[in-house]
C-alpha cells in the first residue's frame, strides 16, 4: 500500500505510464483541443494570443499536437511549441517546435525565460497528481493508501503539517469519511510555470471547484476509451482530479464559456437561403455552430475553469 499521490504518478508517467501508449489521450478522451471541436478551438486560441500581443503560443501537455496543427493551418504566422512526455510526433509539421517534458508537475528546464508568449495549459492540473485524503472517524485528516494492482485502499499517517495548513485554508473539513484533493502538487505546478515566462500570459484550462463548491467525496476518477472504469492505478486507464482552481497563485477565473465569448465565438445559425447558394459553405457553418455550442455549453465543456494570470 503507497500513498494515492505516488501511485498516481507512477500509474500515468512511469516508464510504461499511461500517457506514453502510442495512442495518446486522444485514444481515450475528447477534449476542446482534440477535432472536431479543436479546429474552432484553435480560432479561440489564435484570438487570444492577438490580444494579449505575443506571436509565441506554447501548448503544455498537448498529447500528440492535435491543437497544434490546427492553430498551424489557421495561423501560420505564430510561432507554435508543443510540450508533452513523449518525443516529437513524426508526422507533426516541421515548423512546430517540441520540448518533451518529465511528467506529472515538472516544468522543463528549456521553457525557462520565456518573452512575450501565450501558455496554454488544457487539462493538465487535473491529471498533476495530488494527495488524497480522508478525514477518519476520530476527525483526523489521514493520507489515504492503495493497492497499485487492484485499487483497495486504507487510511495511513495523519497529513503533515504543510498539507493541513493547506486543507485548513482552502477545503476544510472535519466530517468522518470526507476526502480532501490537497492541491499543494497543483499549485506548485502552475507557480512553476508561470515563473517560466518573463513576459506573457499564462492560461490553465481545467475540471474546477472552488470554496463554493467544494466536493466533500472527492473528484478522483478512472477512464479508458471514453468510460468511466474502477479508479486502480496499474497504468491502464486515465487518472483525474477536479482542481481547486482558486488556490492558484495568483490567478484571475472565469468560466470557459465567458472566456470564448470574450473572445468572439458565438453560437450564429447560418442563413437559412445559404443552404441554397452555397450549400457547402451552409454546412461548414452549421458544423462550426455546432463546436461553438459545445465549447461554450454552460453544462459541459463551457463551465471549465480558466486560470489566467499577465506576467510583465
Amino acid at each position: 500500500m503507497i500513498p494515492w499521490q505516488q501511485a498516481w504518478q507512477d500509474a500515468l508517467y512511469g516508464p510504461a505510464g499511461f500517457y506514453r501508449s502510442p495512442e495518446g489521450p486522444a485514444g481515450h478522451f475528447t477534449t476542446s483541443t482534440h477535432p472536431p471541436l479543436g479546429a474552432v478551438f484553435a480560432r479561440a486560441i489564435a484570438a487570444l494570443a492577438d490580444r494579449e500581443d505575443t506571436g509565441m503560443v506554447v501548448d503544455f501537455a498537448c498529447g500528440r499536437g492535435e491543437l497544434l496543427r490546427a492553430l498551424h493551418v489557421v495561423r501560420p504566422d505564430l510561432e507554435l511549441v508543443g510540450v508533452d512526455v513523449v518525443d516529437r510526433p513524426k508526422d507533426l509539421p516541421s515548423g512546430i517546435e517540441w520540448i518533451r517534458a518529465a511528467g506529472g508537475s515538472a516544468v522543463p528546464d528549456a521553457l525557462a525565460g520565456l518573452a512575450d508568449v501565450l501558455v496554454l495549459a488544457n487539462e493538465w492540473l487535473d491529471v498533476v497528481p495530488c494527495q488524497i485524503a480522508q478525514v477518519d472517524d476520530a476527525g483526523v485528516l489521514r493520507v489515504v493508501l492503495v493497492d497499485p494492482r487492484s485499487g483497495r485502499e486504507s487510511l495511513g499517517a495523519e497529513v503533515d503539517r504543510e498539507a493541513r495548513e493547506w486543507a485548513d485554508r482552502w477545503w476544510r473539513t472535519e466530517a468522518p469519511g470526507n476526502r480532501v484533493e490537497v492541491g499543494i502538487s497543483r499549485d506548485r505546478a502552475w507557480a512553476g510555470l508561470v515563473e517560466a515566462v518573463g513576459t506573457g500570459t499564462v492560461v490553465a484550462i481545467d475540471y474546477g471547484h472552488t470554496a463554493g463548491d467544494r466536493p466533500t467525496e472527492g473528484t478522483l476518477a478512472a477512464y479508458r476509451l471514453g468510460v468511466p472504469v474502477p479508479t486502480v492505478p496499474d497504468a491502464s486507464c486515465d487518472l483525474t482530479a477536479h482542481v481547486a482552481m482558486d488556490s492558484l497563485p495568483g490567478a484571475t477565473l472565469q468560466s470557459q464559456h465567458d472566456a470564448l465569448l470574450s473572445l468572439g465565438l458565438a453560437v450564429e445559425h447560418p442563413p437559412v437561403e445559404l443552404a441554397h447558394s452555397d450549400p457547402a459553405r451552409y454546412l461548414a457553418d452549421l458544423s462550426r455552430r455546432g463546436a461553438v455550442a459545445q465549447l461554450t455549453d454552460p453544462t459541459g465543456l463551457g463551465a471549465f475553469r480558466w486560470a489566467q494570470i499577465r506576467i510583465g
